[in-house]
């Protein structure tokens, strides 16, 4: 069994011999010799306990769980010093449990235990102070518990009792210590502590002592209660909860603030900055502390330091410099596009020449829709190795998006460049600007001008964000841009591109992007089985002819999703047949895909 107690040696005690009290194990309550409190038993084992007292008419061992989780305690679950007391009263209760009533008679010490017909039977001795009562250490410490305790009650409005008044009716000290320190709102293992002292001396200091403890928490938390309530009003309830945080903040020496700043002055620290924007940010720091924290130049002065740390400003992501596997990567993903591939290589090729190459080219893909220019611009940023992101600029018409708000104004946020770069965490990325022939102008300021001092690698070392107020290097960037025709591109940007023209697909060029790209992709999708999607190429040139008429193969891909669903949709209608295998004909096409929408040249209505 667990002992818990003082640490000083059995003196000036009592003893008496007392065998086979049955044990009755307490969860969070302490019962002290003198003291009658009721007690509801529910557990078999103390209910047989109970019926063995009575039966018998012997006292019990009320002992406390030094672990009150344990539904069904050992002997080593217990204390080995509980208290032997009397049943006064038994009364039955709902469910098999009882009611007892039961005074606490003296302090038992548990030299050993027997398991006897389900219940445990102790063996050990009561123990009785023999301190000498009218001893002037003795008077001493009881006259500071009497004191202590008043205060002690007095500051627990919602508990006070006659008991504080009536002190000076004990004649024995003994069952006063024991009274006070049955009443009061200690914790069990602190009350367990004052049952286990060795003599009146000891019990009397331990509980001054807790006692002393428990009227400076309480003083505590009345200066808390006291500093909240002068600073909200009545019907605030949220701001008076959030208050009472703060102030324990404050009992602890810190608040809200104080905090904040030490972890922003953390992330700081953390932080590779450069040292102008170093001191920008630090300098930013001192004008928030001065600042109320709910205020909303608080805010602005918060949202501009995070801003700040979000940004990548040293970590690159390693260039991919093998040229076999970026070869590999590109044609996996694309059919045909020899020059833009090229490029490509080229670069990638410089870059391994001379590793400390930073200028990156500015390529901007010309074609119809459809081509594959977005899907492009992701596979070359797979072959790098980079980050990928997407800019859009069709309709873009003022240049804050580009530079960014300044922020004096409402809302102001980083330009898109600078909010991307935020969200990806590298400074060398692939940005792709889609649509940069979709730019227009108004009285907002032009933003093909701004994009100038982004593009420009003369310029972009030190690109200086409206919002931020700080350079930021984008020279490591690769930016590459598409459009649909050079005529809506204004002539500055157009002069620092490298332009690459996609032209329209030709018919065995779709074919072959079909079979390679599309099919595959759409049966992954679909999950359906490509054993059981059969299309001949002679099919497929029929589609292509017949149902599309494009530059590029966006509608092709729609058409060949459209079989797809029909076939699934067929094959769980006739569910007795699901793995059949279809083979698409020009005679099904018509069925599923409606009358062809151009003239045919080539393939008759009769192949299959």
């Amino acid at each position: 069994m667990n002992k818990t107690s003082i640490n000083s040696p059995l003196l000036e005690t009592r003893q008496e011999e007392q065998n086979n009290l049955p044990i009755i194990p307490l969860k969070n309550v302490v019962l002290f010799p003198q003291s009658v409190i009721p007690l509801i038993i529910g557990r078999p084992r103390s209910i047989k306990a109970i019926e063995y007292a009575s039966a018998h008419k012997t006292s019990i061992c009320l002992v406390t769980q030094n672990d009150p989780s344990i539904e069904d305690p050992e002997q080593e679950d217990i204390f080995t010093t509980g208290t032997r007391a009397n049943i006064i009263q038994v009364l039955p209760m709902a469910k098999g449990a009882v009611k007892v009533l039961v005074e606490g008679i003296c302090r038992f010490s548990i030299q050993d235990t027997i398991l006897q017909d389900g219940i445990w039977l102790a063996e050990g001795r009561s123990i009785n102070y023999s301190d000498d009562q009218n001893s002037a250490e003795i008077h001493a410490l009881w006259r500071r518990a009497k004191q202590v305790y008043k205060t002690y009650v007095n500051l627990h409005a919602q508990n006070q009792n006659n008991l504080s008044h009536n002190l000076q009716d004990f004649e024995n000290i003994a069952v006063g210590a024991d009274t006070l320190s049955a009443h009061n709102s200690l914790g069990f293992r602190d009350k367990q502590m004052l049952l286990e002292a060795t003599n009146l001396k000891h019990q009397l200091m331990a509980l001054v002592e807790l006692l002393e403890r428990e009227i400076e928490i309480v003083k505590i938390e009345e200066r808390i209660r006291g500093r909240v309530q002068m600073q909200v009003e009545k019907n605030q309830r949220e701001y008076y909860l959030n208050e009472q945080i703060k102030a324990i903040n404050k009992e602890l020496g810190r608040d809200d603030q104080e905090a904040e700043q030490e972890l922003l002055l953390e992330k700081i620290a953390k932080a590779r900055l450069p040292e102008a924007v170093h001191t920008k940010v630090e300098r930013e720091l001192r004008r928030l502390d001065q600042m109320p924290s709910l205020s909303a130049e608080a805010s602005v002065s918060r949202n501009y330091i995070d801003w700040i740390l979000q940004l990548p400003w040293y970590k690159e992501s390693k260039d991919r410099i093998s040229l076999v596997q970026a070869e590999r990567i590109l044609d996996k993903d694309h059919y045909g596009l020899q020059k833009v591939k090229e490029r490509i290589l080229e670069f990638i090729a410089a870059k391994k020449f001379n590793p400390e190459l930073s200028r990156s080219p500015i390529i901007c893909l010309v074609g119809p829709p459809g081509v594959g220019k977005t899907s492009l611009a992701r596979s070359i940023a797979a072959a790098l190795g980079r980050e990928f992101a997407r800019i859009s600029l069709g309709g873009t018409r003022d240049e804050s998006e580009i530079r960014g708000h300044r922020r004096t104004y409402v809302g102001a946020m980083p330009g898109k460049f600078i909010q991307a770069l935020a969200n990806i965490k590298t400074t060398n990325p692939v940005i792709l600007l889609d649509e940069i022939d979709k730019m227009s102008q108004d009285l907002y300021g032009d933003p093909a001008s701004a994009l100038l001092e982004v593009l420009d690698p003369e310029q972009n070392k030190n690109f200086v964000d409206n919002y931020l107020e700080v350079a930021y290097n984008l020279s490591k960037t690769m930016f590459i841009a598409t459009a649909n025709s050079i005529d809506g591109i204004p002539y500055a940007l157009f002069d620092r591109m490298e332009v690459i023209n996609l032209s329209s697909y030709t018919e065995e060029e779709k074919l072959q992007i079909a079979r390679k790209f599309l099919i595959p992709k759409l049966l992954k999708e679909y999950n359906l089985p490509a054993r059981q999607f059969k299309l001949s190429r002679a099919v497929l040139s029929f589609i292509i002819s017949q149902y599309t008429k494009e530059a590029g193969v966006r509608q092709l891909e729609r058409i060949l999703a459209k079989l797809i669903r029909k076939i699934i949709a067929d094959l769980l209608t006739h569910e007795d047949n699901i793995n059949k295998v279809i083979t698409i004909t020009p005679t099904l096409c018509r069925n599923w895909l409606g009358v062809p929408l151009f003239k045919r040249r080539g393939l008759s209505s009769q192949e299959h």
